[in-house]
């Protein structure tokens, strides 16, 4: 990839590189680039380092490392280099805008402040996909991945019965520990249809390089059928139930409608890079129609379109917590051979064993996203779904909107508002797309995204 030339210089240099998130990406990102002497700072929103996956794992209990299982604690050592690393880490950061300069505008204890560097690595992670089915903004209604948060963040389980739907390792795990914390699961309704396996079986040759993967797989669905959880495949159809909450589920499987009762309902449909920040940038993307999801075009070294600016981890592209550490690091050596301070052969010679980890986590990625690729009931929902839940924008008024010559989402924010809450389309943005795409009969990628302005989250 050919690099645009940086901006002239804007502003006054606070350090070498200033890398956003202290996720595994961004802690690998920093923690290299500090023992390479670079002058390193991490922003982050978190009070802790260890982003999502690694949440609070430093302050983390035994038994809930226990309870979490052996991916979670393995965190700790990772948040435990960075902060012996020598890195700035400025906890509880809101990094709210990037100029073009690489200037990054943040928060943090109700003030303002700027920080400088020729070098920026966003790491900012991936997020849930949206699950817009009928009814999913009722109360009671929460995606997998919230539960896990509070799991890990103050060791708050659910109460009552769950019912979990959708598809993915996530959902998976999710259903584990929820069974080792002794909450009630209903049942598992799997969205997945059925002809993915078919498509998946292509992809297994190569995804047995990451066997590690395939086999924490299996394991959990051992340990599922173990525990007798009722488990409904190929689910279509599916809806909560409840007018003024959620109630349970209603889906067809198996050739029958059926309903499923539950005091909360989780979603969880995979997950996809956030590209908040190099939307901002305005830093070439590409579609990716195996993650339905944008992907951030980025060089062997996290390089983006813009000089200076990298992109690692799930937020270039989804690769799992293994992956997003090596692309953290290899973004580190291309920030430092940028500076200067290491030469084309010691580039080299420290990437090539990072390479063949991200390449052998890559391995199973196509696997997985052929198994778990959603079904077009969330991808394309019905008429009368709430789409954007900021403005309440149906699926009916986004084809409508394609109907009376939208062609892109940034023209649908005038037609309906849609986009425009305080997400910023983070979570409707590729479901308007795809159906967008859908009524026009044309491909996500020609349709575009949501345009991203500063503030990236809302500040007081």
């Amino acid at each position: 990839m050919t690099a645009t030339p940086a901006p002239p210089d804007g502003g006054a240099r606070t350090h070498d590189l200033v890398v956003i998130g202290a996720g595994p990406a961004g802690i690998a990102a920093a923690s290299t680039a500090a023992k390479l002497g670079l002058s390193c700072v991490v922003l982050d929103e978190q009070p802790a380092a260890g982003g999502q996956i690694w949440r609070n794992v430093a302050t983390a209990s035994p038994a809930r490392r226990a309870l979490l299982g052996p991916d979670y604690a393995a965190g700790r050592a990772p948040v435990d280099a960075l902060a012996a690393s020598g890195a700035e880490f400025l906890a509880g950061a809101l990094a709210w805008d990037v100029a073009r300069d690489l200037t990054v505008t943040a928060l943090r204890d109700g003030r303002a402040f700027q920080v400088r560097a020729p070098q920026l690595i966003a790491a900012t992670g991936a997020l849930e996909r949206a699950s817009p089915v009928p009814g999913w903004t009722l109360p009671g209604v929460m995606n997998a991945g919230a539960v896990q948060v509070a799991m890990k963040s103050g060791g708050a389980v659910p109460s009552g019965r769950v019912v979990l739907a959708g598809g993915g390792p996530l959902l998976l795990l999710v259903v584990c520990q929820l069974l080792d914390a002794g909450v009630e699961v209903a049942a598992i309704v799997e969205t997945s249809p059925a002809d993915n396996r078919r498509r998946a079986l292509a992809h297994l040759p190569r995804a047995l390089r990451a066997w590690p993967v395939l086999s924490k797989g299996l394991s959990m669905i051992r340990r599922l059928r173990g525990a007798r959880v009722p488990w409904f495949r190929h689910a279509t159809g599916v809806a909560v139930l409840g007018s003024e909450r959620a109630e349970g589920l209603s889906f067809d499987a198996g050739g029958r409608a059926r309903r499923v009762y539950a005091d909360l309902v989780l979603l969880h449909h995979g997950v996809i890079p956030n590209t908040q920040l190099p939307r901002l940038l305005r830093v070439e993307h590409a579609w990716s129609d195996a993650q339905l999801a944008w992907h951030v075009v980025v060089d062997a070294h996290g390089q983006t379109s813009l000089a200076g600016f990298r992109v690692a981890g799930d937020g270039a592209a989804i690769d799992g917590a293994l992956g997003a550490q090596a692309a953290g690091a290899l973004a580190a050596l291309g920030a430092a051979h940028a500076l200067g301070r290491i030469d084309d052969a010691e580039l080299a010679r420290r990437s090539a064993p990072l390479a063949l980890a991200l390449e052998r986590e890559r391995s199973v990625r196509p696997f997985l996203d052929a198994l778990y690729r959603p079904p077009r009931f969330v991808t394309e929902p019905v008429d009368d779904t709430i789409v954007c839940r900021c403005e309440e924008v149906t699926a009916e008024r986004v084809r409508e909107m394609a109907r009376l010559g939208c062609e892109g989402p940034n023209q649908a924010k005038f037609f309906s508002r849609c986009g425009m809450g305080p997400c910023q389309g983070r979570v409707c943005g590729g479901v308007v797309t795809q159906l967008l795409a859908a009524e026009l009969g044309r491909a996500p990628g020609s349709v575009g995204a949501f345009r991203i302005r500063a503030p990236l989250k809302p500040v007081p």
